[in-house]
Order: C-alpha cells, then sequence, then structure tokens
C-alpha cells in the first residue's frame, strides 16, 4: 500500500432500515488512521438498548472493529474524542471507557453534545500506525 494515498476501509456499511452510511468507519492517509465516531449501533443498524454503560460497551466494541478494519488496536490510538449526550453520565461512562486501557489510555477530549442518533455516546480516534 504506497503511503501517499488516502484509502477508505469499510464503507459498504448500512444503517437502519438498510441505509447506506456515507462515511467510511476507518480511513487511512499514510502512517496515519482515522476513525469516523462510533456509536452503541448494532448489526442491524439499530442503536444499544440500555444506559450509559451498555452503549459503552458496544461503541467501543464497534471502535474496536473499526481499528481492525486497518489492523490497528487500541494501543495505537494517538487520541479519542469523546461525545456524551448527558454529562451526568460522565462517572460512569469513564469507569467502562478506562476498563478497555488498563495501562492508561491516549490522549483524550470529552464534551457534552446532542448526538445525531438516539446514542448516549459516541467516540472517534486518530491513530498512528506506520506502514511497514
Amino acid at each position: 500500500m504506497s503511503s501517499k494515498k488516502i484509502v477508505r476501509l469499510g464503507d459498504d456499511r448500512t444503517g437502519a432500515g438498510g441505509q447506506a452510511l456515507p462515511f467510511a468507519p476507518a480511513v487511512r492517509a499514510g502512517d496515519f488512521v482515522f476513525i469516523s465516531g462510533q456509536v452503541a449501533m448494532k448489526e442491524n443498524g439499530e442503536i444499544e438498548a440500555g444506559g450509559i454503560e451498555s452503549q459503552t460497551r458496544k461503541t467501543m466494541e464497534n471502535l474496536i472493529a473499526a481499528l481492525a478494519l486497518a489492523d490497528c488496536t487500541l494501543e495505537d490510538i494517538a487520541k479519542v474524542g469523546v461525545w456524551l449526550d448527558d454529562p451526568r453520565d460522565f462517572w460512569t461512562f469513564n469507569r467502562v471507557y478506562a476498563s478497555y486501557f488498563p495501562n492508561g489510555g491516549p490522549a483524550r477530549s470529552t464534551v457534552r453534545s446532542q448526538i445525531m442518533v438516539d446514542a448516549k455516546v459516541e467516540i472517534d480516534a486518530m491513530v498512528y500506525k506506520p506502514l511497514d
């Protein structure tokens, strides 16, 4: 793979009702990988039922799956952005999130924002993984 081109990975996904999603879950640009915002979307395109704990776990599973499209893992992440629908969910979110990074996590920004779908959390990531 040439390091001078942009490669979109996994851009054949669908959301609720089989609607095509107009973005790639992962994009490699040279030594960098950008992961689109992941939410607690199940295979059928519906959002995981339940509270912030179950939605954070599903969102992290989806993040791990998007990373795998570019042969990356959580250990390769340089920075994540997190959007929470309700700031009262922060401490529960943080506890679940931390369980995925037992040795300390990447740089992170966390903000409160109304999310476009009926999700409680969204996470994107910037990854540095050199092509060898």
